[in-house]
């Protein structure tokens, strides 16, 4: 069984630097996460990239979806401006490149597969390709997780050594059956709907309980109180202080 971490970066450090780029990565890094969670979408040529968005327009100011571009196209896009002048010019990474950079930095990723429309399993796929080539699985854990249940199968038969997380926004009524069926390691809930009962079952039934996005360590206290090992935030450094 996995172990999560108490604490564990939201797209990086979403709080501090433009998500789901290698700068975000880095800082979650430098104020400690050992863990991060990123999103991993399809290029139109078939890349995993680091987005969370189908559309491009929030983070790049480019209204173009990211399934209709090649990734060199993608990579030419500034993906930092938006969050402030002093990230301009940060890209978009292939997975690729943010694997050998938390390698660089002894930091595990939690890799969620975010498929564009009707790219489920070949989002799993390649993704479950490039993490298996290019991480060292004897020496660092991994956790791939989704809200797509048709993503977690594709990456179950690609790479059933890959620990999975079922993302929810609360337990649906066959999470039991559900996260039996795909072999997941992890329960991963909306912070704002997990219930001490819901952690009671769930720890109960064996898995490991995260939530999202939790950015108030008052809440994050509650939580892990009632049950849950890891807290998923946009702050890691200031949510490490406040839990130490």
């Amino acid at each position: 069984m996995i172990e999560l971490p108490r604490v564990m970066g939201h797209r990086g450090a979403a709080a501090s630097a433009p998500e789901n780029t290698l700068i975000s990565l880095r800082t979650a890094a430098e104020q400690g996460a050992r863990w991060v969670e990123f999103d991993v979408m399809l290029s139109g040529d078939g890349v995993p990239m680091l987005i969370h968005d189908e559309n491009l327009r929030r983070t790049t100011g480019r209204d173009a979806l990211v399934a209709k571009m090649p990734a060199a196209d993608l990579r030419q896009l500034d993906a930092g401006a938006w969050f402030g002048a002093a990230f301009a010019g940060a890209r978009i990474p292939t997975l690729e490149e943010a694997l050998a950079l938390l390698v660089e930095l002894g930091v595990s990723p939690n890799l969620e597969i975010k498929p564009s429309a009707g790219a489920d399993e070949a989002t799993a796929i390649a993704s479950m390709r490039v993490l298996v080539k290019h991480w060292p699985l004897d020496r660092m854990p991994v956790l791939t997780s989704s809200f797509s249940r048709k993503s977690l199968r594709a990456a179950q038969r690609e790479a059933p050594q890959i620990p999975r997380g079922l993302l929810v926004t609360r337990p649906p009524r066959d999470w039991v059956e559900v996260a039996a069926e795909l072999a997941c390691s992890t329960i991963h809930i909306d912070g704002r709907r997990v219930t001490p009962q819901h952690a009671e079952r769930i720890k109960g039934a064996g898995y490991r309980l995260a939530v999202y996005t939790v950015n108030d360590p008052v809440d994050a206290r509650h939580l892990l109180a009632a049950g849950v090992d890891c807290i998923i935030t946009d702050a890691p450094g200031a949510m490490i202080a406040s839990l130490s």
